[in-house]
Protein backbone atom coordinates (compact mmCIF):
# COMPACT_ATOMS: atom_id res chain seq x y z
CA UNK A 1 0.00 0.00 0.00
CA UNK A 2 1.56 3.27 -1.15
CA UNK A 3 0.19 6.78 -0.71
CA UNK A 4 1.51 9.94 -2.35
CA UNK A 5 0.56 13.22 -0.71
CA UNK A 6 0.68 16.13 -3.14
CA UNK A 7 1.41 19.19 -1.00
CA UNK A 8 -0.19 22.42 -2.25
CA UNK A 9 1.07 25.29 -0.10
CA UNK A 10 -1.53 28.01 0.44
CA UNK A 11 -0.34 31.48 1.49
CA UNK A 12 -3.74 33.19 1.82
CA UNK A 13 -7.49 32.53 1.73
CA UNK A 14 -10.12 34.99 0.49
CA UNK A 15 -13.80 35.05 -0.40
CA UNK A 16 -14.55 35.32 -4.12
CA UNK A 17 -17.11 34.48 -6.80
CA UNK A 18 -15.47 31.14 -7.52
CA UNK A 19 -13.81 28.48 -5.38
CA UNK A 20 -10.35 27.93 -6.84
CA UNK A 21 -6.61 28.19 -6.22
CA UNK A 22 -4.58 30.81 -8.08
CA UNK A 23 -1.02 31.88 -7.33
CA UNK A 24 -0.99 30.00 -4.01
CA UNK A 25 -4.18 31.78 -2.85
CA UNK A 26 -7.34 29.83 -2.02
CA UNK A 27 -10.49 31.64 -3.13
CA UNK A 28 -13.79 30.46 -1.62
CA UNK A 29 -17.28 31.12 -2.94
CA UNK A 30 -19.02 31.66 0.38
CA UNK A 31 -22.58 31.33 -0.93
CA UNK A 32 -21.79 28.11 -2.79
CA UNK A 33 -20.16 26.67 0.34
CA UNK A 34 -23.19 27.62 2.46
CA UNK A 35 -25.44 25.90 -0.07
CA UNK A 36 -23.36 22.72 0.33
CA UNK A 37 -23.76 22.94 4.12
CA UNK A 38 -27.49 23.62 4.30
CA UNK A 39 -28.97 21.69 7.24
CA UNK A 40 -32.46 22.18 8.69
CA UNK A 41 -31.19 21.33 12.18
CA UNK A 42 -29.52 24.74 12.35
CA UNK A 43 -31.18 28.14 12.59
CA UNK A 44 -28.25 29.71 10.78
CA UNK A 45 -24.83 28.88 9.38
CA UNK A 46 -22.17 31.43 8.52
CA UNK A 47 -18.58 31.28 7.27
CA UNK A 48 -15.82 33.58 8.51
CA UNK A 49 -12.05 33.77 8.09
CA UNK A 50 -9.32 33.95 10.74
CA UNK A 51 -5.68 34.39 9.74
CA UNK A 52 -2.37 34.30 11.63
CA UNK A 53 -1.69 37.60 13.37
CA UNK A 54 -5.34 38.70 13.39
CA UNK A 55 -6.77 40.07 16.62
CA UNK A 56 -9.31 37.25 16.52
CA UNK A 57 -10.51 34.65 19.00
CA UNK A 58 -12.42 31.50 17.94
CA UNK A 59 -14.51 30.06 20.78
CA UNK A 60 -15.79 27.39 21.39
CA UNK A 61 -13.97 25.21 18.87
CA UNK A 62 -15.46 21.78 18.12
CA UNK A 63 -13.16 20.38 15.44
CA UNK A 64 -10.35 21.33 13.06
CA UNK A 65 -10.03 19.62 9.66
CA UNK A 66 -7.45 19.84 6.87
CA UNK A 67 -8.86 19.93 3.30
CA UNK A 68 -7.63 16.89 1.35
CA UNK A 69 -8.91 15.35 -1.88
CA UNK A 70 -8.29 11.99 -3.49
CA UNK A 71 -7.16 12.42 -7.11
CA UNK A 72 -6.07 8.86 -7.87
CA UNK A 73 -6.72 5.51 -6.21
CA UNK A 74 -9.64 3.84 -4.47
CA UNK A 75 -12.01 5.41 -2.01
CA UNK A 76 -12.27 9.04 -1.03
CA UNK A 77 -11.56 11.22 1.99
CA UNK A 78 -13.52 10.55 5.22
CA UNK A 79 -14.92 7.14 4.18
CA UNK A 80 -18.13 6.09 5.88
CA UNK A 81 -19.02 9.67 6.75
CA UNK A 82 -19.10 11.92 3.68
CA UNK A 83 -17.97 9.34 1.12
CA UNK A 84 -18.64 5.67 0.47
CA UNK A 85 -17.15 3.02 2.74
CA UNK A 86 -14.16 2.08 0.61
CA UNK A 87 -10.61 1.41 1.74
CA UNK A 88 -8.30 4.41 1.58
CA UNK A 89 -4.59 4.92 2.17
CA UNK A 90 -3.22 4.40 -1.32
CA UNK A 91 -3.04 6.33 -4.58
CA UNK A 92 -2.60 10.10 -4.71
CA UNK A 93 -4.15 12.63 -2.33
CA UNK A 94 -3.76 16.39 -2.66
CA UNK A 95 -3.36 18.40 0.56
CA UNK A 96 -4.18 22.10 0.96
CA UNK A 97 -1.33 22.79 3.38
CA UNK A 98 -1.73 25.78 5.66
CA UNK A 99 -5.56 25.75 5.52
CA UNK A 100 -7.97 24.44 8.18
CA UNK A 101 -11.73 24.22 8.53
CA UNK A 102 -12.77 25.12 12.10
CA UNK A 103 -16.26 24.37 13.45
CA UNK A 104 -17.76 26.59 16.14
CA UNK A 105 -21.06 28.12 17.27
CA UNK A 106 -23.13 27.50 20.37
CA UNK A 107 -21.36 25.11 22.73
CA UNK A 108 -21.93 21.37 22.26
CA UNK A 109 -20.17 20.07 25.37
CA UNK A 110 -18.17 21.84 28.07
CA UNK A 111 -14.91 20.30 26.86
CA UNK A 112 -14.35 22.58 23.89
CA UNK A 113 -11.80 25.30 23.52
CA UNK A 114 -10.09 28.41 22.25
CA UNK A 115 -7.94 29.35 19.27
CA UNK A 116 -6.36 32.80 19.47
CA UNK A 117 -4.81 34.06 16.24
CA UNK A 118 -2.44 36.43 18.05
CA UNK A 119 -1.24 37.31 21.54
CA UNK A 120 -0.24 35.01 24.39
CA UNK A 121 -2.77 32.29 23.56
CA UNK A 122 -1.48 31.98 19.99
CA UNK A 123 1.80 30.59 21.34
CA UNK A 124 0.00 27.52 22.70
CA UNK A 125 -2.10 26.41 19.71
CA UNK A 126 -0.66 25.27 16.36
CA UNK A 127 -3.89 26.47 14.75
CA UNK A 128 -2.94 30.09 15.34
CA UNK A 129 -0.65 29.55 12.35
CA UNK A 130 -3.21 28.10 9.93
CA UNK A 131 -5.54 29.99 7.60
CA UNK A 132 -8.84 29.12 9.27
CA UNK A 133 -12.16 28.87 7.46
CA UNK A 134 -14.62 29.02 10.36
CA UNK A 135 -18.12 27.54 10.25
CA UNK A 136 -20.39 29.26 12.78
CA UNK A 137 -23.50 27.09 13.17
CA UNK A 138 -26.40 27.98 15.49
CA UNK A 139 -28.55 24.91 16.27
CA UNK A 140 -32.28 24.91 16.87
CA UNK A 141 -33.17 25.08 20.57
CA UNK A 142 -34.71 21.60 20.58
CA UNK A 143 -31.63 19.95 19.07
CA UNK A 144 -30.09 17.51 21.57
CA UNK A 145 -26.33 17.88 22.25
CA UNK A 146 -25.47 14.50 20.73
CA UNK A 147 -27.36 15.28 17.52
CA UNK A 148 -25.83 18.78 17.53
CA UNK A 149 -22.33 17.26 17.69
CA UNK A 150 -23.09 14.80 14.87
CA UNK A 151 -24.53 17.51 12.61
CA UNK A 152 -21.64 19.89 13.24
CA UNK A 153 -19.05 17.13 12.74
CA UNK A 154 -20.48 16.17 9.34
CA UNK A 155 -20.78 19.83 8.37
CA UNK A 156 -17.06 20.36 9.00
CA UNK A 157 -16.10 17.29 6.96
CA UNK A 158 -18.37 18.36 4.08
CA UNK A 159 -16.83 21.83 4.09
CA UNK A 160 -13.30 20.41 4.01
CA UNK A 161 -14.22 18.04 1.17
CA UNK A 162 -15.82 20.88 -0.83
CA UNK A 163 -12.87 23.24 -0.36
CA UNK A 164 -10.33 20.53 -1.19
CA UNK A 165 -11.89 20.06 -4.63
CA UNK A 166 -10.14 23.29 -5.61
CA UNK A 167 -6.86 21.35 -5.42
CA UNK A 168 -7.83 18.52 -7.77
CA UNK A 169 -6.16 19.92 -10.89
CA UNK A 170 -3.40 21.92 -9.20
CA UNK A 171 0.19 20.74 -9.69
CA UNK A 172 1.51 20.20 -6.14
CA UNK A 173 4.60 22.01 -4.86
CA UNK A 174 6.06 18.66 -3.84
CA UNK A 175 5.11 15.05 -3.15
CA UNK A 176 5.59 12.96 -0.04
CA UNK A 177 5.48 9.18 -0.58
CA UNK A 178 4.61 6.69 2.16
CA UNK A 179 4.84 2.96 1.57
CA UNK A 180 3.36 0.28 3.83
CA UNK A 181 3.92 -3.18 2.25
CA UNK A 182 2.14 -6.40 3.29
CA UNK A 183 3.34 -7.66 6.67
CA UNK A 184 5.39 -10.67 5.37
CA UNK A 185 7.34 -8.29 3.10
CA UNK A 186 7.72 -5.73 5.86
CA UNK A 187 9.16 -8.32 8.24
CA UNK A 188 11.74 -9.49 5.69
CA UNK A 189 12.76 -6.12 4.28
CA UNK A 190 14.73 -4.91 7.31
CA UNK A 191 15.43 -8.10 9.22
CA UNK A 192 18.32 -6.64 11.23
CA UNK A 193 16.35 -3.69 12.62
CA UNK A 194 14.10 -3.56 15.71
CA UNK A 195 10.43 -4.02 14.76
CA UNK A 196 8.24 -1.17 16.03
CA UNK A 197 4.44 -0.87 16.20
CA UNK A 198 2.47 2.23 17.10
CA UNK A 199 -0.44 1.69 19.53
CA UNK A 200 -2.89 4.51 18.85
CA UNK A 201 -5.40 5.02 21.68
CA UNK A 202 -8.69 6.59 20.50
CA UNK A 203 -11.03 8.49 22.81
CA UNK A 204 -14.27 6.50 23.17
CA UNK A 205 -15.51 6.94 26.73
CA UNK A 206 -19.19 7.19 25.96
CA UNK A 207 -21.60 9.94 25.03
CA UNK A 208 -19.81 12.95 23.49
CA UNK A 209 -16.44 11.18 23.73
CA UNK A 210 -16.34 9.48 20.37
CA UNK A 211 -13.85 8.75 17.60
CA UNK A 212 -14.90 7.27 14.27
CA UNK A 213 -13.05 4.69 12.16
CA UNK A 214 -14.45 4.34 8.65
CA UNK A 215 -17.64 5.85 10.08
CA UNK A 216 -17.91 3.37 12.97
CA UNK A 217 -17.81 4.58 16.58
CA UNK A 218 -14.59 3.23 18.09
CA UNK A 219 -16.22 2.41 21.43
CA UNK A 220 -17.72 -0.79 20.02
CA UNK A 221 -14.63 -2.13 18.32
CA UNK A 222 -11.87 -4.53 19.28
CA UNK A 223 -8.28 -3.36 18.72
CA UNK A 224 -7.29 -3.81 15.09
CA UNK A 225 -4.37 -3.33 12.71
CA UNK A 226 -4.50 -0.42 10.27
CA UNK A 227 -2.11 1.01 7.73
CA UNK A 228 -0.70 4.39 8.79
CA UNK A 229 -1.53 5.71 5.32
CA UNK A 230 -5.23 5.08 5.97
CA UNK A 231 -5.02 7.54 8.86
CA UNK A 232 -3.62 10.20 6.50
CA UNK A 233 -6.57 9.66 4.16
CA UNK A 234 -9.20 10.43 6.81
CA UNK A 235 -10.09 6.93 7.99
CA UNK A 236 -10.07 8.25 11.59
CA UNK A 237 -12.23 11.26 12.44
CA UNK A 238 -12.71 13.16 15.70
CA UNK A 239 -16.15 13.32 17.26
CA UNK A 240 -15.36 13.98 20.88
CA UNK A 241 -15.62 16.78 23.41
CA UNK A 242 -12.60 15.78 25.50
CA UNK A 243 -10.64 18.70 26.95
CA UNK A 244 -9.40 21.07 24.26
CA UNK A 245 -5.73 20.84 25.20
CA UNK A 246 -5.35 17.14 24.49
CA UNK A 247 -8.18 16.24 22.15
CA UNK A 248 -7.12 14.87 18.78
CA UNK A 249 -9.00 16.93 16.24
CA UNK A 250 -9.46 15.44 12.78
CA UNK A 251 -6.53 17.62 11.67
CA UNK A 252 -4.34 15.92 14.30
CA UNK A 253 -5.32 12.50 12.97
CA UNK A 254 -4.60 13.53 9.37
CA UNK A 255 -1.17 14.87 10.37
CA UNK A 256 -0.25 12.52 13.23
CA UNK A 257 3.40 13.38 13.99
CA UNK A 258 4.06 10.00 15.63
CA UNK A 259 3.28 8.29 12.32
CA UNK A 260 5.34 10.80 10.35
CA UNK A 261 8.36 10.43 12.66
CA UNK A 262 8.16 6.64 12.53
CA UNK A 263 8.16 6.79 8.74
CA UNK A 264 11.12 9.20 8.83
CA UNK A 265 13.29 6.66 10.68
CA UNK A 266 11.84 3.57 8.99
CA UNK A 267 14.51 1.45 7.33
CA UNK A 268 17.42 3.17 9.07
CA UNK A 269 16.82 3.01 12.84
CA UNK A 270 13.95 0.50 12.96
CA UNK A 271 11.31 -1.34 10.97
CA UNK A 272 7.92 0.40 11.33
CA UNK A 273 5.35 -2.38 10.90
CA UNK A 274 2.15 -0.34 11.23
CA UNK A 275 -0.53 0.87 13.62
CA UNK A 276 -2.73 -0.91 16.15
CA UNK A 277 -5.75 1.24 17.01
CA UNK A 278 -7.46 0.63 20.32
CA UNK A 279 -10.21 2.35 22.28
CA UNK A 280 -10.41 3.94 25.72
CA UNK A 281 -13.14 2.47 27.86
CA UNK A 282 -15.27 3.26 30.89
CA UNK A 283 -15.74 -0.08 32.66
CA UNK A 284 -12.97 -2.28 34.05
CA UNK A 285 -14.13 -5.28 31.99
CA UNK A 286 -13.94 -3.28 28.77
CA UNK A 287 -10.49 -1.97 29.68
CA UNK A 288 -9.27 -5.50 30.36
CA UNK A 289 -10.70 -6.80 27.08
CA UNK A 290 -9.14 -4.08 24.93
CA UNK A 291 -5.75 -4.11 26.64
CA UNK A 292 -5.58 -7.93 26.48
CA UNK A 293 -6.39 -7.83 22.78
CA UNK A 294 -3.92 -5.03 22.12
CA UNK A 295 -1.09 -6.91 23.79
CA UNK A 296 -1.97 -10.13 21.95
CA UNK A 297 -2.15 -8.40 18.57
CA UNK A 298 1.16 -6.56 19.02
CA UNK A 299 2.85 -9.82 20.11
CA UNK A 300 1.45 -11.65 17.05
CA UNK A 301 2.89 -8.93 14.82
CA UNK A 302 6.32 -9.74 16.22
CA UNK A 303 7.05 -6.27 17.56
CA UNK A 304 10.13 -5.62 19.68
CA UNK A 305 8.90 -2.22 20.86
CA UNK A 306 5.85 0.03 20.74
CA UNK A 307 5.01 3.69 21.09
CA UNK A 308 1.67 4.28 22.82
CA UNK A 309 -0.18 7.60 22.62
CA UNK A 310 -3.09 8.49 24.90
CA UNK A 311 -6.01 10.82 24.25
CA UNK A 312 -7.54 12.62 27.21
CA UNK A 313 -6.72 12.15 30.89
CA UNK A 314 -8.01 10.69 34.13
CA UNK A 315 -10.00 7.57 33.27
CA UNK A 316 -7.92 6.82 30.12
CA UNK A 317 -4.76 6.80 32.26
CA UNK A 318 -5.88 3.34 33.42
CA UNK A 319 -6.14 2.13 29.80
CA UNK A 320 -2.68 3.59 29.13
CA UNK A 321 -1.11 1.73 32.04
CA UNK A 322 -2.89 -1.55 31.26
CA UNK A 323 -1.64 -1.43 27.66
CA UNK A 324 1.85 -0.60 28.89
CA UNK A 325 2.17 -3.24 31.61
CA UNK A 326 0.74 -6.09 29.55
CA UNK A 327 3.15 -5.37 26.70
CA UNK A 328 6.15 -4.95 29.03
CA UNK A 329 5.37 -8.30 30.67
CA UNK A 330 5.54 -9.90 27.22
CA UNK A 331 9.05 -8.48 26.81
CA UNK A 332 7.94 -5.74 24.41
CA UNK A 333 9.45 -2.36 25.32
CA UNK A 334 7.08 0.60 25.55
CA UNK A 335 7.36 4.37 25.29
CA UNK A 336 4.29 6.33 26.42
CA UNK A 337 3.14 9.76 25.28
CA UNK A 338 0.75 11.57 27.60
CA UNK A 339 0.22 14.94 29.23
CA UNK A 340 -0.16 15.90 32.88
CA UNK A 341 -2.78 17.33 35.20
CA UNK A 342 -0.44 18.15 38.05
CA UNK A 343 -2.33 21.09 39.53
CA UNK A 344 -1.70 24.76 38.96
CA UNK A 345 1.45 24.58 41.08
CA UNK A 346 2.65 21.39 39.36
CA UNK A 347 2.87 19.56 42.69
CA UNK A 348 0.00 17.07 42.32
CA UNK A 349 0.13 13.52 40.94
CA UNK A 350 0.42 13.89 37.17
CA UNK A 351 -1.57 10.82 36.12
CA UNK A 352 -4.54 9.06 37.69
CA UNK A 353 -2.74 5.73 37.38
CA UNK A 354 0.92 4.67 37.33
CA UNK A 355 3.12 1.57 37.33
CA UNK A 356 6.88 0.95 37.75
CA UNK A 357 6.92 -0.74 34.32
CA UNK A 358 6.01 2.62 32.75
CA UNK A 359 9.61 3.81 32.89
CA UNK A 360 9.81 5.60 29.51
CA UNK A 361 7.26 8.41 29.37
CA UNK A 362 7.15 11.54 27.21
CA UNK A 363 5.10 14.42 28.63
CA UNK A 364 3.28 16.98 26.51
CA UNK A 365 3.04 19.43 29.42
CA UNK A 366 0.90 20.33 32.44
CA UNK A 367 -2.62 21.28 31.35
CA UNK A 368 -3.36 23.05 34.65
CA UNK A 369 -0.94 25.90 33.99
CA UNK A 370 -2.85 29.21 34.15
CA UNK A 371 -2.36 32.04 31.66
CA UNK A 372 -4.14 35.29 30.83
CA UNK A 373 -5.31 35.86 27.28
CA UNK A 374 -5.60 39.45 26.03
CA UNK A 375 -8.84 40.91 24.69
CA UNK A 376 -9.38 40.51 20.95
CA UNK A 377 -10.98 42.86 18.45
CA UNK A 378 -13.04 40.08 16.89
CA UNK A 379 -14.81 37.02 18.31
CA UNK A 380 -15.90 34.14 16.07
CA UNK A 381 -18.39 32.05 18.03
CA UNK A 382 -19.54 32.87 21.56
CA UNK A 383 -17.29 34.57 24.11
CA UNK A 384 -19.56 33.75 27.07
CA UNK A 385 -18.47 30.09 26.98
CA UNK A 386 -15.11 31.09 28.51
CA UNK A 387 -16.61 30.64 31.98
CA UNK A 388 -17.97 27.15 31.29
CA UNK A 389 -15.44 25.32 29.10
CA UNK A 390 -13.01 22.90 30.75
CA UNK A 391 -10.07 24.96 31.99
CA UNK A 392 -12.25 28.00 32.53
CA UNK A 393 -14.16 28.91 35.66
CA UNK A 394 -16.67 31.43 36.95
CA UNK A 395 -15.00 34.79 36.42
CA UNK A 396 -12.57 33.62 33.71
CA UNK A 397 -13.98 36.20 31.32
CA UNK A 398 -13.18 39.71 32.49
CA UNK A 399 -15.25 42.78 31.71
CA UNK A 400 -12.38 44.05 29.59
CA UNK A 401 -12.50 40.96 27.35
CA UNK A 402 -9.41 39.34 28.83
CA UNK A 403 -9.68 35.66 29.75
CA UNK A 404 -7.87 33.90 32.59
CA UNK A 405 -7.83 30.13 32.01
CA UNK A 406 -5.82 26.97 32.38
CA UNK A 407 -4.10 26.05 29.12
CA UNK A 408 -6.48 23.06 29.22
CA UNK A 409 -8.91 25.41 27.43
CA UNK A 410 -6.63 26.02 24.42
CA UNK A 411 -6.99 23.70 21.42
CA UNK A 412 -3.91 21.51 21.04
CA UNK A 413 -1.83 23.07 23.83
CA UNK A 414 -0.80 19.72 25.38
CA UNK A 415 -1.70 17.37 22.55
CA UNK A 416 -0.60 13.82 23.33
CA UNK A 417 0.60 13.11 19.81
CA UNK A 418 3.21 15.80 20.29
CA UNK A 419 1.40 18.08 17.83
CA UNK A 420 1.91 21.17 19.97
CA UNK A 421 4.21 24.10 20.67
CA UNK A 422 5.37 23.32 24.21
CA UNK A 423 8.87 22.06 24.82
CA UNK A 424 11.13 21.20 27.74
CA UNK A 425 13.86 23.43 29.14
CA UNK A 426 16.69 22.41 31.45
CA UNK A 427 16.91 24.28 34.76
Amino acid sequence: MELKLGIINIRDVRFADRTEIKDDVLYVNKQELLKELKDDRFVSVDVDLAKPGDSTRILPVKDVIEPRVKVEGGGDIFPGLVSKVESVGYGITHVLKGVAVVTTGRIVGFQEGIIDMSGEGAKYSPFSQTLNICLVAQPKDELAPYEHEAALRIMGLKAAAYIAQAGCDIVPDNYETYSCPPLPQALKRYEGLPKVVYVYMLQSQGLMHDTYVYGIDAKGMLPTFISPTEVMDGAIVSGNCVSACDKNTTYHHQNNPVIHELFKHHGTDYNFLGVVITNENVTLADKQRSSDYTAKLVEWLGADAVIISEEGFGNPDADLMMNCTKLEKKGIKTVLITDEYAGRDGASQSLADADPLADAVVTAGNANEVIELPAMDKIIGHIYTADTIAGGFSGSLGRDGKIKVEIQAIIGSTNELGFSNLTAKGV
